[in-house]
């Protein structure tokens, strides 16, 4: 592609000189121009070509030399009870304890099983923050541990302090006492690397001590259910057992991601490794450092995805959001206006385009801060203004008991591009379905089978609350919001449902 390129920048500019040659031609001083260019944009776009075939570093030596001093491995210790340390157990535990793991099934070959305490111990990695000791890691690499301590490159041993950790996010922060400043590293921005950019992971692999290994980023955002805060970087850099805690570097020298987990079959790496990544993990580990804890935002609202079928019932261009099913009384979102029904698209200036980065969000943004909300709201964009709390972990939302189905005849109404019988809410129905006083709308005395509603899973004994986020106390009011949307050539209605203790909303298809 170059070669080409150079030699129609040759041909342009052979052309340009016989032009020259004829000074008296007319409008040469504008082909000329033209020519001039047209030969300066194919040096461009070469220039550009060349880039973007950049191969890959010849050795990352260099960088490799710099970065191994500012990497630790990280070793605890912890006492096990004889009644932990169950008959026939033979597998390895999380804490990278392998030495322990063989030592123990070869006693118990040979019928020498402990009968007392004995003392365990772990390994994995870690790195320098700052040069005084602080030391990043994970939280489960240090989780249960009597003592800790951490092995610098030259092989000097230190006493760590747990600053704090934060299980939710799988980090810790540990304090080792130094006369010495230690090579510290630079935190990255995350958010700037690319699917496909170099990276460096070293670390403290089986225990062998300081190890590199080289890749690419995989991919972003990555939830694999370990966690409400899922994130994660993706690399096919070889990440083993031992590497938890360690960084993932950039072909600058700064941590993009902290080492926490691997996807493999085997226990060996297979090319998928996941890396906490800095934008998250720098926010947590200075507040860490600040608090020895973890203070998150709190919106006050539980939310649900925004499926293709909500969206068209909710008007939307697209399924994006988070579809706010329930709000906490006297919470932020509930003080700031925010109402059941409302999807929320932006928050604090950054586009929701998935349900489950908004907990994310939320949880990254400073307790206090006033942060500028965009709800959908009826058809139209809204923006609000919250006050965020502060999140109680402890806090465990009280679920209803089931209800029952209990089989009575009563008069009902058939809405029948539902497929549902409907009931109004009274002291009979509140009672044959355990429904208090707090729940109002129309109940769901039976459905259809094969129908939109029963595809949705709706039994009787659930509460339609609203339709199309118009609230309704009678059947007659749902059959009239439903023939409406009919009737403006809508094919979906969405439904505020009251279910086992939890609104949510559900779009059904109008059946033709």
């Amino acid at each position: 592609m170059i070669k080409e390129a150079d030699r129609t920048s040759n041909r342009a500019v052979a052309v340009a000189k016989t032009v020259t040659a004829n000074q008296n031609s007319q409008g040469y001083q504008n082909l000329h121009k033209w020519l001039v260019g047209v030969t300066v944009a194919i040096g461009m776009l070469s220039m550009a070509a060349a880039a973007k075939a950049r191969s890959a570093p010849d050795s990352f030596a260099d960088l490799a030399e710099e970065l191994l001093p500012s990497v630790v491995n990280i070793i605890t210790t912890q006492t096990i009870e004889p009644s932990e340390q169950a008959e026939g157990e033979q597998q390895i535990p999380q804490g990278e304890n392998f030495e322990e793991f063989f030592r123990d099934f070869f006693e118990r070959r040979g019928g020498r099983g402990p009968q007392q305490p004995r003392r365990g111990g772990a390994q994995g990695s870690g790195f320098i923050i700052d040069s005084e000791g602080l030391i990043v890691t994970n939280h489960h690499v240090i989780d249960g541990a009597d003592e800790v301590a951490v092995r610098l490159q030259d092989g000097t041993v230190l006493d760590a302090e747990v600053i704090g950790t934060d299980q939710k996010t799988d980090l810790a922060l540990l304090k080792v006492a130094t006369k010495i400043n230690l090579p510290e590293t630079k935190w990255g921005d995350s958010n700037k690397s690319r699917i496909g950019d170099w990276v460096l992971a070293i670390g403290n692999p089986f225990g062998l001590g300081g190890s590199v290994s080289a890749g690419i980023i995989s991919a972003h955002s990555r939830d694999i259910r370990s966690g409400p805060y899922d994130n994660f970087i993706q690399t096919d850099a070889a990440i083993n057992r031992g590497n938890s805690g360690g960084p993932l570097f950039n072909m600058d020298g700064e941590v993009i991601g902290v080492n926490s987990a691997i996807y493999s079959p085997s226990g060996g790496s297979v090319g998928i490794g996941f890396s906490i990544p800095s934008a998250m993990a720098k926010n947590i580990i200075e507040q860490l450092e600040s608090h020895g804890e973890v203070r998150r935002g709190w919106l006050g609202v539980h939310i649900q995805t925004v499926t293709e079928e909500l969206a068209e019932g909710l008007r939307l261009d697209e399924a994006s959001g988070a579809l706010v099913a329930s709000v906490a009384e006297g919470g932020p979102a509930d003080k700031a206006g925010i109402k059941q029904g409302d999807v929320i698209l932006e928050f604090n200036g950054r586009k929701v385009l998935e349900m489950r980065k908004l907990p994310l969000m939320v949880a990254e943004t400073s307790i206090g801060r006033e942060v500028d909300v965009v709800v959908w709201r009826k058809g139209k964009r809204k923006t609000v203004q919250v006050d965020l709390g502060q999140l109680d972990d402890d806090v465990v939302a009280a679920v209803a008991p089931s209800q029952s189905e209990k089989k009575n005849e009563r008069k009902t109404s058939k809405v029948d591009d539902l497929g549902l019988y409907l009931g109004k809410l009274d002291g009979e129905t509140r009672q044959r379905f355990k429904l208090n006083d707090s729940v109002n709308g129309v109940v769901i005395t039976d459905v259809v089978p094969n129908s939109s509603a029963a595809e949705k899973s709706l039994r009787p004994g659930d509460v339609i609350v609203e339709v199309d986020q118009e609230e309704v106390s009678d059947p007659g009011q749902v059959a009239s919001l439903v023939s409406k949307a009919k009737d403006a050539g809508f094919r979906v209605v969405t439904l505020l449902v009251f279910k086992q203790g939890e609104y949510s909303w559900v779009a059904i298809k109008l059946d033709s």
